[in-house]
């Protein structure tokens, strides 16, 4: 039995939380939440502790539970998932057990894929990446670190997700080729219900059917 904590309490930590308890093989030991106002709560049955009070509780106690973050903002996750990586933490990986995928899928660590996921051939996920429920990802797919699916996104082969983008509810990506795959930048952020024909640079938001550009980051 592996005991795991899990970096966030609200919607979709409670979502990790059930995939979590679908995995025979998992224990989980408590939430972790930066919330003040949280820290001692329980929350479906699991403790809630800061991240200094599950620093405390695993010092006082043998072997340390691996960490997953359940944190939806891909540039909160990774900023937190740094901090826990400092302070000597491992990272586990959830896969529930209804997504139907190849042997030919890599994937990082840290990463959570949700139910009702497939998952085709010679995908590469990187770490910390987000693919929420009833997804679809099509052959020679890259999704890079902390990568971000809501629910009910489908993502055609030869597709390129850069670091930290978030791609909302229901958008779609046509295809791209071996030799020229469309490619999504960094820190993009793709609207629900999108449909992606082109690629994306970094730090734009795009909407609509074709998606076209909404909205340029500094």
């Amino acid at each position: 039995m592996k005991h795991i904590a899990i970096y966030g309490s609200g919607g979709f930590g409670r979502e990790v939380a059930w995939l979590a308890e679908s995995c025979p093989a998992l224990r989980i030991e408590c939430f972790i939440d930066d919330d003040p106002l949280l820290d001692g709560k329980i929350v479906n049955d699991i403790p809630v502790m800061s991240f200094e009070a599950f620093c405390r509780h695993t010092r006082d106690n043998a072997g340390k539970p691996a960490i997953v973050s359940a944190i939806g903002a891909p540039m909160v996750r990774q900023q937190v998932m740094e901090k826990v990586r400092r302070a000597g933490f491992a990272f586990e990986t959830l896969i529930h057990p209804r997504t139907e995928m190849s042997r030919w899928v890599e994937i990082g660590e840290g990463t959570v894929i949700c139910a009702g996921c497939i998952l085709t051939t010679n995908i590469r996920l990187g770490e910390h990446v987000q693919i929420n429920l009833d997804c679809t990802i099509g052959h020679d797919v890259v999704m890079a670190d902390y990568a971000t699916l809501a629910p009910g996104v489908h993502v055609s082969g030869f597709v390129h997700l850069g670091k930290r983008v978030y791609v909302g509810t229901g958008a779609v990506f046509l295809n791209g080729t071996r030799d020229n795959p469309l490619i999504v930048g960094d820190d993009a952020v793709i609207g629900a219900g999108a449909c992606v024909t082109r690629d994306v640079p970094p730090n734009e938001t795009w909407g609509g059917v074709p998606a076209r550009e909404l909205r340029r980051s500094k």
